[in-house]
Protein backbone atom coordinates (compact mmCIF):
# COMPACT_ATOMS: atom_id res chain seq x y z
CA UNK A 1 0.00 0.00 0.00
CA UNK A 2 1.01 2.98 -0.95
CA UNK A 3 1.77 5.50 2.16
CA UNK A 4 -0.81 8.85 1.76
CA UNK A 5 1.77 11.12 2.53
CA UNK A 6 3.89 10.05 -0.24
CA UNK A 7 0.38 10.14 -2.81
CA UNK A 8 0.24 14.18 -1.21
CA UNK A 9 4.13 14.94 -2.08
CA UNK A 10 3.63 13.55 -6.18
CA UNK A 11 0.11 15.39 -6.36
CA UNK A 12 1.39 18.82 -5.30
CA UNK A 13 1.57 21.90 -8.19
CA UNK A 14 5.22 23.13 -8.08
CA UNK A 15 5.37 26.67 -7.01
CA UNK A 16 4.63 29.68 -9.37
CA UNK A 17 7.81 31.28 -11.28
CA UNK A 18 8.49 34.69 -10.27
CA UNK A 19 9.13 37.79 -13.03
CA UNK A 20 12.72 37.30 -12.48
CA UNK A 21 12.82 33.78 -12.72
CA UNK A 22 11.09 33.83 -16.42
CA UNK A 23 13.81 35.69 -17.71
CA UNK A 24 15.59 32.88 -17.33
CA UNK A 25 13.37 30.45 -19.08
CA UNK A 26 14.38 29.09 -22.41
CA UNK A 27 12.87 30.84 -25.17
CA UNK A 28 10.63 28.45 -26.89
CA UNK A 29 9.25 28.06 -23.14
CA UNK A 30 8.31 31.46 -22.83
CA UNK A 31 6.57 31.52 -26.24
CA UNK A 32 4.72 28.67 -25.29
CA UNK A 33 3.97 30.15 -21.97
CA UNK A 34 3.12 33.30 -23.54
CA UNK A 35 0.84 31.63 -26.11
CA UNK A 36 -1.23 29.82 -23.28
CA UNK A 37 -1.56 33.27 -21.86
CA UNK A 38 -2.68 34.92 -24.74
CA UNK A 39 -5.42 32.14 -25.04
CA UNK A 40 -6.78 32.19 -21.82
CA UNK A 41 -6.77 35.98 -21.91
CA UNK A 42 -8.66 35.83 -25.05
CA UNK A 43 -11.53 33.12 -23.64
CA UNK A 44 -12.11 35.72 -20.93
CA UNK A 45 -13.06 38.36 -22.97
CA UNK A 46 -15.09 36.19 -24.98
CA UNK A 47 -17.00 34.85 -21.81
CA UNK A 48 -17.53 37.83 -20.38
CA UNK A 49 -19.23 38.64 -24.01
CA UNK A 50 -21.37 35.78 -24.04
CA UNK A 51 -22.56 36.53 -20.53
CA UNK A 52 -23.39 40.38 -21.09
CA UNK A 53 -25.45 39.28 -23.89
CA UNK A 54 -27.15 36.56 -22.44
CA UNK A 55 -30.71 36.79 -20.80
CA UNK A 56 -30.05 34.58 -18.67
CA UNK A 57 -27.37 36.58 -16.82
CA UNK A 58 -28.46 39.84 -17.20
CA UNK A 59 -31.72 41.06 -15.68
CA UNK A 60 -34.61 38.52 -15.30
CA UNK A 61 -37.33 38.53 -18.45
CA UNK A 62 -39.93 41.21 -18.03
CA UNK A 63 -42.16 38.37 -18.59
CA UNK A 64 -40.14 36.25 -15.28
CA UNK A 65 -40.74 38.85 -12.63
CA UNK A 66 -43.75 41.20 -11.16
CA UNK A 67 -44.35 44.42 -11.76
CA UNK A 68 -46.60 46.70 -9.94
CA UNK A 69 -49.15 48.27 -12.14
CA UNK A 70 -48.63 45.24 -14.80
CA UNK A 71 -50.84 42.71 -14.68
CA UNK A 72 -49.33 39.36 -16.84
CA UNK A 73 -52.11 37.28 -18.58
CA UNK A 74 -51.50 33.31 -20.02
CA UNK A 75 -53.77 33.42 -22.47
CA UNK A 76 -54.11 29.75 -23.65
CA UNK A 77 -55.10 29.21 -27.03
CA UNK A 78 -54.27 32.53 -27.96
CA UNK A 79 -53.41 31.64 -31.78
CA UNK A 80 -56.59 30.44 -32.27
CA UNK A 81 -59.75 32.37 -32.92
CA UNK A 82 -61.29 33.83 -29.66
CA UNK A 83 -57.85 33.68 -28.14
CA UNK A 84 -55.93 35.87 -30.25
CA UNK A 85 -59.28 38.52 -30.00
CA UNK A 86 -58.82 38.13 -26.43
CA UNK A 87 -54.95 38.54 -26.62
CA UNK A 88 -55.88 41.59 -28.97
CA UNK A 89 -58.19 43.76 -26.10
CA UNK A 90 -55.63 42.65 -23.48
CA UNK A 91 -52.76 44.65 -25.16
CA UNK A 92 -54.58 47.20 -26.32
CA UNK A 93 -55.70 47.52 -22.32
CA UNK A 94 -51.75 47.84 -21.04
CA UNK A 95 -51.29 44.04 -19.93
CA UNK A 96 -48.26 41.88 -19.87
CA UNK A 97 -49.58 38.83 -22.61
CA UNK A 98 -47.99 35.33 -22.76
CA UNK A 99 -50.00 33.27 -25.46
CA UNK A 100 -49.42 29.56 -25.05
CA UNK A 101 -50.85 27.44 -28.20
CA UNK A 102 -49.57 24.13 -30.02
CA UNK A 103 -50.85 25.27 -33.47
CA UNK A 104 -53.26 22.29 -33.77
CA UNK A 105 -55.78 25.04 -34.40
CA UNK A 106 -54.55 27.97 -33.83
CA UNK A 107 -52.83 30.50 -36.23
CA UNK A 108 -49.28 31.45 -36.11
CA UNK A 109 -50.25 34.13 -38.58
CA UNK A 110 -52.52 35.37 -35.85
CA UNK A 111 -49.09 35.91 -33.51
CA UNK A 112 -46.92 37.82 -35.69
CA UNK A 113 -50.16 39.97 -36.15
CA UNK A 114 -50.32 40.32 -32.74
CA UNK A 115 -46.27 41.10 -32.31
CA UNK A 116 -46.19 43.41 -35.27
CA UNK A 117 -48.81 45.79 -33.32
CA UNK A 118 -47.31 45.41 -29.99
CA UNK A 119 -43.59 44.81 -30.64
CA UNK A 120 -42.56 46.71 -27.47
CA UNK A 121 -40.12 44.93 -25.08
CA UNK A 122 -42.32 42.95 -22.47
CA UNK A 123 -45.70 43.63 -24.07
CA UNK A 124 -46.17 39.85 -25.59
CA UNK A 125 -44.18 36.71 -25.89
CA UNK A 126 -45.38 33.56 -27.75
CA UNK A 127 -44.52 29.70 -26.61
CA UNK A 128 -45.01 27.02 -28.71
CA UNK A 129 -45.87 24.18 -26.27
CA UNK A 130 -48.59 21.47 -25.80
CA UNK A 131 -50.64 21.98 -22.64
CA UNK A 132 -50.76 18.00 -22.93
CA UNK A 133 -46.82 17.51 -21.96
CA UNK A 134 -46.54 18.10 -18.02
CA UNK A 135 -42.83 19.07 -18.33
CA UNK A 136 -43.71 21.31 -20.58
CA UNK A 137 -45.96 23.24 -18.98
CA UNK A 138 -44.21 23.01 -15.43
CA UNK A 139 -41.55 24.84 -17.35
CA UNK A 140 -43.48 27.88 -18.31
CA UNK A 141 -45.15 28.13 -14.63
CA UNK A 142 -41.77 28.17 -13.05
CA UNK A 143 -40.24 30.69 -15.72
CA UNK A 144 -42.83 33.27 -15.63
CA UNK A 145 -45.13 35.23 -13.29
CA UNK A 146 -48.10 34.83 -14.28
CA UNK A 147 -51.21 36.91 -12.33
CA UNK A 148 -54.18 35.34 -14.37
CA UNK A 149 -54.78 32.23 -16.33
CA UNK A 150 -57.61 32.82 -19.77
CA UNK A 151 -58.06 29.40 -20.56
CA UNK A 152 -58.98 29.36 -23.81
CA UNK A 153 -57.26 26.15 -25.40
CA UNK A 154 -59.60 23.38 -27.03
CA UNK A 155 -60.82 21.66 -29.86
CA UNK A 156 -64.15 22.73 -30.14
CA UNK A 157 -66.66 21.27 -32.35
CA UNK A 158 -69.42 19.07 -31.64
CA UNK A 159 -69.29 17.28 -34.51
CA UNK A 160 -65.97 15.97 -34.45
CA UNK A 161 -66.72 15.21 -30.48
CA UNK A 162 -68.48 13.00 -31.68
CA UNK A 163 -66.46 11.06 -33.80
CA UNK A 164 -63.40 11.14 -31.49
CA UNK A 165 -64.69 11.43 -27.55
CA UNK A 166 -61.41 10.21 -26.01
CA UNK A 167 -59.81 13.35 -27.92
CA UNK A 168 -61.95 15.67 -26.57
CA UNK A 169 -62.01 14.86 -23.14
CA UNK A 170 -57.89 14.61 -22.63
CA UNK A 171 -57.90 17.93 -24.94
CA UNK A 172 -60.63 19.74 -22.46
CA UNK A 173 -60.68 17.78 -19.60
CA UNK A 174 -57.18 16.77 -18.75
CA UNK A 175 -55.44 19.57 -19.94
CA UNK A 176 -57.22 21.56 -17.82
CA UNK A 177 -56.32 19.75 -14.83
CA UNK A 178 -53.08 20.05 -16.05
CA UNK A 179 -53.38 24.00 -15.80
CA UNK A 180 -55.07 24.21 -12.97
CA UNK A 181 -52.35 22.59 -11.18
CA UNK A 182 -49.87 24.28 -12.04
CA UNK A 183 -51.61 27.18 -11.02
CA UNK A 184 -51.40 26.02 -7.44
CA UNK A 185 -48.47 25.30 -7.59
CA UNK A 186 -46.86 28.69 -8.76
CA UNK A 187 -49.57 30.43 -6.65
CA UNK A 188 -51.49 32.48 -9.47
CA UNK A 189 -54.69 33.54 -8.45
CA UNK A 190 -57.14 34.20 -10.91
CA UNK A 191 -58.46 32.23 -13.53
CA UNK A 192 -60.46 33.24 -16.02
CA UNK A 193 -62.08 30.01 -17.76
CA UNK A 194 -63.92 29.77 -21.03
CA UNK A 195 -66.52 27.16 -20.93
CA UNK A 196 -69.80 26.81 -23.06
CA UNK A 197 -73.26 26.47 -23.56
CA UNK A 198 -72.91 22.99 -24.53
CA UNK A 199 -72.73 22.33 -20.95
CA UNK A 200 -76.66 22.46 -21.02
CA UNK A 201 -77.66 20.09 -23.24
CA UNK A 202 -80.95 20.59 -24.54
CA UNK A 203 -82.58 22.26 -21.69
CA UNK A 204 -86.73 22.01 -20.84
CA UNK A 205 -87.21 26.09 -20.96
CA UNK A 206 -86.24 28.65 -22.60
CA UNK A 207 -84.23 31.44 -22.08
CA UNK A 208 -81.42 29.57 -20.55
CA UNK A 209 -80.20 30.92 -17.02
CA UNK A 210 -76.92 30.08 -15.03
CA UNK A 211 -79.38 27.73 -12.92
CA UNK A 212 -80.20 25.63 -15.98
CA UNK A 213 -79.36 21.85 -15.12
CA UNK A 214 -76.33 21.09 -16.94
CA UNK A 215 -76.89 17.82 -19.12
CA UNK A 216 -74.73 17.50 -21.86
CA UNK A 217 -75.25 15.15 -25.16
CA UNK A 218 -72.24 15.50 -26.43
CA UNK A 219 -68.65 14.81 -25.83
CA UNK A 220 -67.94 18.08 -26.26
CA UNK A 221 -70.06 19.56 -23.67
CA UNK A 222 -69.20 16.66 -21.37
CA UNK A 223 -66.11 17.04 -21.47
CA UNK A 224 -66.60 21.21 -20.89
CA UNK A 225 -68.53 19.95 -17.84
CA UNK A 226 -65.97 17.45 -16.08
CA UNK A 227 -63.43 20.44 -16.58
CA UNK A 228 -66.32 22.90 -14.49
CA UNK A 229 -66.76 20.46 -12.06
CA UNK A 230 -62.84 20.14 -11.36
CA UNK A 231 -62.54 23.80 -10.83
CA UNK A 232 -65.36 24.02 -8.59
CA UNK A 233 -64.37 21.47 -6.44
CA UNK A 234 -60.87 22.91 -6.33
CA UNK A 235 -62.34 26.62 -5.74
CA UNK A 236 -63.71 25.08 -2.46
CA UNK A 237 -60.69 24.75 -0.35
CA UNK A 238 -58.61 27.36 -2.45
CA UNK A 239 -58.14 30.84 -2.47
CA UNK A 240 -57.69 31.52 -6.33
CA UNK A 241 -60.75 33.69 -7.84
CA UNK A 242 -62.52 31.95 -10.61
CA UNK A 243 -64.40 33.18 -13.42
CA UNK A 244 -66.67 30.78 -15.70
CA UNK A 245 -67.85 31.99 -19.14
CA UNK A 246 -70.85 29.61 -20.84
CA UNK A 247 -70.81 31.25 -24.33
CA UNK A 248 -72.75 30.36 -27.08
CA UNK A 249 -72.11 30.68 -31.15
CA UNK A 250 -69.25 32.82 -31.87
CA UNK A 251 -69.34 35.33 -35.18
CA UNK A 252 -67.57 38.30 -36.60
CA UNK A 253 -64.25 39.34 -36.31
CA UNK A 254 -61.55 42.28 -35.14
CA UNK A 255 -63.41 45.52 -36.76
CA UNK A 256 -60.03 47.41 -37.16
CA UNK A 257 -59.89 44.53 -39.43
CA UNK A 258 -56.64 42.39 -37.90
CA UNK A 259 -57.72 39.43 -37.12
CA UNK A 260 -60.04 37.24 -38.56
CA UNK A 261 -61.46 33.34 -38.19
CA UNK A 262 -59.20 30.67 -40.52
CA UNK A 263 -59.75 27.76 -39.70
CA UNK A 264 -57.33 24.77 -41.07
CA UNK A 265 -58.85 23.45 -44.49
CA UNK A 266 -59.42 20.15 -42.92
CA UNK A 267 -60.85 21.12 -40.04
CA UNK A 268 -63.90 23.06 -42.34
CA UNK A 269 -66.69 21.07 -42.75
CA UNK A 270 -66.51 20.75 -38.54
CA UNK A 271 -66.48 24.31 -38.29
CA UNK A 272 -68.25 27.45 -37.60
CA UNK A 273 -71.81 28.00 -39.80
CA UNK A 274 -70.45 31.59 -40.43
CA UNK A 275 -66.82 29.83 -41.94
CA UNK A 276 -69.24 27.61 -44.08
CA UNK A 277 -71.23 30.60 -45.37
CA UNK A 278 -68.36 32.62 -46.28
CA UNK A 279 -66.26 29.52 -48.21
CA UNK A 280 -69.90 29.00 -50.55
CA UNK A 281 -69.84 32.86 -50.99
CA UNK A 282 -66.08 32.71 -52.02
CA UNK A 283 -66.90 29.49 -54.35
CA UNK A 284 -64.87 27.38 -52.12
CA UNK A 285 -67.01 24.81 -51.80
CA UNK A 286 -70.18 24.58 -54.56
CA UNK A 287 -72.52 25.64 -51.47
CA UNK A 288 -73.94 25.49 -48.11
CA UNK A 289 -75.13 22.79 -46.19
CA UNK A 290 -77.68 23.28 -43.40
CA UNK A 291 -78.18 19.94 -41.41
CA UNK A 292 -81.21 19.30 -39.52
CA UNK A 293 -84.52 20.54 -40.90
CA UNK A 294 -87.26 19.13 -38.40
CA UNK A 295 -86.41 20.52 -35.43
CA UNK A 296 -89.16 21.63 -33.52
CA UNK A 297 -88.73 25.17 -34.14
CA UNK A 298 -90.61 28.24 -36.16
CA UNK A 299 -88.86 27.22 -39.14
CA UNK A 300 -87.66 23.67 -38.52
CA UNK A 301 -83.93 24.24 -38.51
CA UNK A 302 -81.65 25.01 -35.20
CA UNK A 303 -81.87 28.28 -33.24
CA UNK A 304 -78.52 29.83 -31.60
CA UNK A 305 -77.49 32.71 -29.83
CA UNK A 306 -74.95 34.56 -32.02
CA UNK A 307 -72.32 36.42 -30.00
CA UNK A 308 -69.75 38.85 -31.47
CA UNK A 309 -66.72 37.88 -30.72
CA UNK A 310 -65.83 41.68 -29.79
CA UNK A 311 -68.25 41.59 -27.07
CA UNK A 312 -67.10 38.04 -26.15
CA UNK A 313 -63.72 39.15 -25.37
CA UNK A 314 -64.98 42.28 -23.31
CA UNK A 315 -66.99 40.06 -21.09
CA UNK A 316 -63.37 38.30 -20.73
CA UNK A 317 -62.13 41.50 -19.48
CA UNK A 318 -64.69 42.10 -17.35
CA UNK A 319 -64.51 39.09 -15.68
CA UNK A 320 -60.97 39.61 -15.07
CA UNK A 321 -61.43 43.02 -13.92
CA UNK A 322 -64.37 41.93 -11.35
CA UNK A 323 -62.85 38.60 -9.80
CA UNK A 324 -62.31 37.68 -6.17
CA UNK A 325 -60.20 35.83 -3.73
CA UNK A 326 -62.17 32.61 -2.55
CA UNK A 327 -65.25 33.24 -5.18
CA UNK A 328 -66.32 31.73 -8.10
CA UNK A 329 -68.42 33.52 -10.96
CA UNK A 330 -70.74 31.45 -13.07
CA UNK A 331 -72.08 33.30 -16.36
CA UNK A 332 -73.73 32.59 -19.91
CA UNK A 333 -72.35 35.33 -22.42
CA UNK A 334 -75.03 35.59 -24.72
CA UNK A 335 -77.18 38.23 -26.42
CA UNK A 336 -80.53 36.67 -25.15
CA UNK A 337 -82.13 36.32 -29.20
CA UNK A 338 -82.28 33.18 -30.28
CA UNK A 339 -81.72 32.81 -34.14
CA UNK A 340 -82.70 29.96 -36.61
CA UNK A 341 -80.34 28.96 -39.01
CA UNK A 342 -81.81 29.86 -42.10
CA UNK A 343 -82.12 33.39 -40.28
CA UNK A 344 -78.91 33.09 -40.23
CA UNK A 345 -78.26 31.98 -43.84
CA UNK A 346 -80.52 35.40 -45.05
CA UNK A 347 -78.10 37.57 -43.24
CA UNK A 348 -75.19 36.00 -44.83
CA UNK A 349 -76.29 35.97 -48.33
CA UNK A 350 -77.19 40.06 -47.22
CA UNK A 351 -73.64 40.65 -45.76
CA UNK A 352 -71.47 38.94 -48.62
CA UNK A 353 -73.60 39.87 -51.51
CA UNK A 354 -74.13 36.14 -53.07
CA UNK A 355 -76.89 34.14 -53.59
CA UNK A 356 -75.36 31.24 -51.42
CA UNK A 357 -76.73 28.02 -52.51
CA UNK A 358 -78.31 26.09 -49.62
CA UNK A 359 -78.79 22.12 -49.55
CA UNK A 360 -80.54 20.93 -46.94
CA UNK A 361 -79.48 17.58 -45.28
CA UNK A 362 -79.94 15.00 -42.22
CA UNK A 363 -79.58 16.20 -38.93
CA UNK A 364 -76.10 16.20 -37.57
CA UNK A 365 -75.09 13.49 -34.57
CA UNK A 366 -75.35 15.13 -31.29
CA UNK A 367 -76.85 18.74 -31.96
CA UNK A 368 -79.55 20.29 -30.37
CA UNK A 369 -82.75 22.10 -31.19
CA UNK A 370 -83.01 25.30 -29.23
CA UNK A 371 -80.33 27.23 -27.63
CA UNK A 372 -80.29 30.77 -26.48
CA UNK A 373 -79.26 32.94 -22.58
CA UNK A 374 -80.70 34.62 -20.32
CA UNK A 375 -78.42 37.59 -19.71
CA UNK A 376 -79.22 39.27 -16.94
CA UNK A 377 -76.85 37.59 -14.48
CA UNK A 378 -73.64 38.72 -16.42
CA UNK A 379 -75.13 42.57 -16.74
CA UNK A 380 -75.83 42.95 -13.25
CA UNK A 381 -72.98 41.44 -11.85
CA UNK A 382 -70.20 42.68 -14.52
CA UNK A 383 -72.26 45.20 -16.33
CA UNK A 384 -72.19 43.71 -19.81
CA UNK A 385 -74.51 43.69 -22.38
CA UNK A 386 -73.96 42.40 -25.75
CA UNK A 387 -73.37 45.60 -28.29
CA UNK A 388 -72.64 43.89 -31.40
CA UNK A 389 -76.07 42.33 -32.26
CA UNK A 390 -77.16 42.86 -35.74
CA UNK A 391 -76.61 39.16 -37.07
CA UNK A 392 -75.87 41.18 -40.48
CA UNK A 393 -73.41 43.81 -39.54
CA UNK A 394 -70.79 41.24 -37.16
CA UNK A 395 -71.13 39.22 -40.63
CA UNK A 396 -70.13 42.08 -43.34
CA UNK A 397 -67.53 42.70 -40.63
CA UNK A 398 -66.38 39.51 -40.88
CA UNK A 399 -66.38 39.17 -44.47
CA UNK A 400 -64.39 41.84 -45.13
CA UNK A 401 -61.29 40.60 -43.55
CA UNK A 402 -62.55 37.24 -45.46
CA UNK A 403 -62.14 38.66 -48.40
CA UNK A 404 -58.94 40.93 -48.18
CA UNK A 405 -57.23 37.45 -46.67
CA UNK A 406 -59.38 34.67 -48.96
CA UNK A 407 -56.61 32.45 -48.38
CA UNK A 408 -56.47 32.96 -43.95
CA UNK A 409 -53.45 33.74 -42.41
CA UNK A 410 -51.29 33.03 -45.44
CA UNK A 411 -52.25 36.03 -47.07
CA UNK A 412 -50.04 37.71 -45.55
Amino acid sequence: MLNSSVVRTQRRNPRPLSPGEMDCLEPKTKNNLTGKLLLVASLLILAVIVISQSSSFTSPSAFSRREEGVTHVLVTGGAGYIGSHAALRLLRDSYRVTIVDNLSRGNLGAVKTLQRLFPQTGRLQFIYADLGDPIAVEKIFSENAFDAVMHFAAVAYVGESTLYPLKYYHNITSNTLGVLEAMARHKVKKLIYSSTCATYGEPEKMPITEDTPQVPINPYGKAKKMAEDMILDFSKNSDMAVMILRYFNVIGSDPGGRLGEAPRPELREQGRISGACFDAARGFIPGLQVKGTDYKTSDGTCIRDYIDVTDLVDAHVKALEKAQPRKVGIYNVGTGKGRSVKEFVEACKKATGVEIKVDFLPRRPGDYAEVYSDPTKILKDLNWTARFTNLQDSLQVAWRWQKIHPHGYASY
